[in-house]
């Protein structure tokens, strides 16, 4: 047999076109510098010590009784379902049926996939805050929506309310929202969440909410958007096990929403996993379980990462913007005399042995977060110990 001179197909690019401009995520590329080069990882945003010990031996109890081995339920396990429902009335006074207004997910990511593949056709805007995680963008392309920025800005990160209303058109089909938002840390007020759902429903938009980090919340407290007026019915509310109890690789996530909500997802997610993390979904229902006790000392041992963190960028030259929640802080380095966040990362790991992410990855507008960097504090405290000894040589 000839080789072939080219490969079958090569008239035109193998990856489909809604993709191509992704390439490999940034993480993938950090977490690979980090580990050539043997640096501190504050890029990605995963913990480097597990959650709770009895949670844990809750998924090792699942697999030794067989509970979860085989294929659980589409919508996920009923202990799961009930967990997650008694989780909105506890913290937030909101009432889920189980069997219909909840959806378990692998993770969180997926949770976006499904709702945004479930519920954009292609042509339908989806307005975003900007910077926004990379999964929305390459979720909305691949839905063959079109994604608007609003764009939050430097030093508060705030949304500006009036662009988000000249933003909306005939044509706006969605906001996608991320309060905490990675990755600039900010918790949007229960005014500005007050003045989105104002529009929403004048509008008549459909909301999809990212609120994984809604625990980590330092100052204050977190509002769903789903628990202001209008907004329960015309909201998708997603959440995941993996930020809050630091088990990020079993990757259970949810939706709570009203039953054709959930529906019009769950028909998308059927197709993407089917189903998935059958023994650690029993697990995390005992974790949404846990006393208060446990959700109030997550979130000091958070802040006071956070703080020592922050010191020691400020220490280091970096102008630093103070997150009021999630794992992250975001910096500026053009204190530093740097212009281009991406080539500054690229270039920490040699310089000083940390590895960061560049916030223009997360930007249409790459000019707006150009010089802005992210670091994540949901290390153990001697790393981020030495983390800051290593950024005094900047």
């Amino acid at each position: 047999m000839t080789p072939m001179s080219a490969p079958v197909g090569s008239d035109r690019p193998f990856l489909n076109r809604r993709l191509a401009a992704f390439g490999t995520t940034i993480f993938a590329e950090m977490s690979a510098l980090a580990a050539r080069t043997g640096s501190i990882n504050l890029g990605q945003g995963f913990p480097d010590t597990d959650g709770p010990a009895e949670i844990a031996e809750a998924a090792v109890r699942a697999i030794r009784d067989g509970r979860g081995n085989q294929y659980p339920p589409g919508p996920g396990v009923p202990e799961l379902r009930q967990a997650i429902a008694a989780h909105q009335q506890r913290f937030y006074g909101l009432g889920y049926d189980p069997d219909t207004e909840v959806l378990v997910t692998a993770g969180a990511t997926e949770a976006i996939a499904a709702a945004l593949l479930a519920l954009l056709e292609p042509g339908d805007e989806v307005i975003a805050l900007e910077p926004f995680y990379d999964s929305y963008a390459a979720c909305i392309a691949m839905a063959g929506a079109v994604r608007v920025p609003l764009t939050l800005r430097a030093p508060d990160f705030r949304p500006d309310l009036d662009a988000l209303r000249d933003a909306i058109t005939p044509r706006t089909r969605l906001l996608l929202l991320n309060t905490p938002h990675n990755p600039t840390g900010t918790v949007l007020t229960r005014e500005e969440l007050a003045a989105i759902a104002e529009l929403a429903v004048e509008r008549d938009l459909l909301v999809v909410t990212d609120e994984v980090y809604e625990h980590l919340v330092f100052e204050g407290g977190h509002t769903p958007l789903a628990s202001l007026p209008g907004m329960r019915e015309r909201t998708v509310t997603i959440s995941s096990a993996g930020k809050t109890f630091s088990f990020t690789g079993w990757k259970v996530g949810w939706i709570t929403a009203p039953p054709a909500l959930v529906s019009a997802v769950r028909s998308a997610k059927q197709f993407l996993t089917y189903v998935s993390s059958g023994p650690f979904q029993y697990a995390v229902a005992e974790a949404l379980a846990l006393p208060d006790t446990y959700y109030d000392a997550f979130r000091a041992d958070l802040a006071a990462k956070r703080d020592l963190l922050t010191e020691g960028l400020t220490a280091a030259g970096l102008r630093v913007f103070r997150p009021q929640g999630t794992y992250f802080i975001t910096t500026d380095i053009s204190p530093l005399g740097e212009k281009d966040g991406l080539a500054f990362c690229r270039a920490l790991p040699e310089r000083c042995g940390v590895v960061a992410i560049p916030n223009q990855v997360f930007y249409d507008d790459v000019e707006a977060g150009a010089t802005q960097v992210r670091w994540a504090f949901c290390k153990k405290t001697e790393v981020l110990r030495e983390a800051v000894d290593r950024l005094r040589a900047l």
